[in-house]
């Protein structure tokens, strides 16, 4: 069954019809559902920031990217407002993303290292990358209730990669909290205490259903982390090398 709301403010209760990713992806770039979230992402795409003041901004929520057959994923935070809000494609057109980029492409997950726009030609290779959160937060910070609401976008896709799906790659504390919070409502094993988010931090879950997946910790590409040297490319390299060969095992 297609995805097709007939009000964008409700898209997210519409995620679970959605029969494929392209579907799940469409109706993610509708969604109006934050009111906060749309009248910033829209008023970022109107004032522009002079380096692209000539480039018309995507100004919508962006939906994951990569193949429908990933044994990875990559879970952020939410898109930048000058990087996938500009370019339509997560971790596109910013600092954060060159640095996930050209990690990806060392390990052989991306067939670029350097993504400008969502049609300079770098695909993934069998992981996607995706956020809880589809649109820019001001201040790169959304809101508890604006997380919950764009959760089902995470719980479906997650469920359309199910046949495939090995390990998850998660970018900060942020997205560590709302994967497991999707996680639990999916009917997968959590322990308790929930597990701590960590760079290195390794969880390996079950599903009632047989699956298995790993749960794997990164800190977050963002230029804080990366600028500081709280996070270097070698880092980020061995965690994608590390999901990798559990993947491939």
């Amino acid at each position: 069954m297609a995805a097709e709301p007939s009000d964008p403010e409700q898209a997210p209760l519409a995620a679970g019809n959605a029969g494929t990713l392209a579907e799940l992806d469409a109706l993610v770039s509708s969604c109006r559902a934050c009111p906060r979230l749309v009248a910033w992402r829209e008023q970022v795409a109107r004032e522009k920031r002079a380096a692209f003041r000539d480039e018309d901004y995507w100004g919508r929520p962006v939906p994951g990217f990569g193949p429908a057959d990933a044994r990875i994923l990559v879970v952020g935070l939410a898109p930048a407002a000058h990087g996938g809000n500009r370019t339509g494609r997560m971790f596109t057109g910013d600092e954060s993303g060159n640095v996930l980029f050209a990690a990806l492409h060392a390990v052989g997950l991306s067939t670029g290292s350097h993504p400008v726009r969502a049609d300079d030609g770098i695909e993934l290779i069998d992981l996607r990358v995706t956020a809880p959160v589809h649109c820019a937060p001001p201040q790169n910070k959304p809101t508890r209730d604006e997380t919950l609401r764009c959760a089902p976008y995470l719980s479906r896709e997650m469920e359309l990669l199910s046949t495939t799906l090995k390990v998850i790659v998660v970018l900060g504390a942020f997205g560590w909290q709302a994967l497991f919070t999707v996680l639990a409502e999916g009917g997968w094993t959590i322990p308790r205490p929930r597990p701590r988010f960590g760079h290195g931090a390794q969880v390996v879950l079950t599903h009632p259903d047989g699956r298995t997946v790993t749960v794997l910790g990164c800190y977050h590409v963002s230029q804080r982390n990366t600028f500081t040297g709280m996070l270097t490319p070698a880092m980020v390299r061995e965690v994608l090398r590390q999901a990798k060969a559990i993947a491939d095992s």
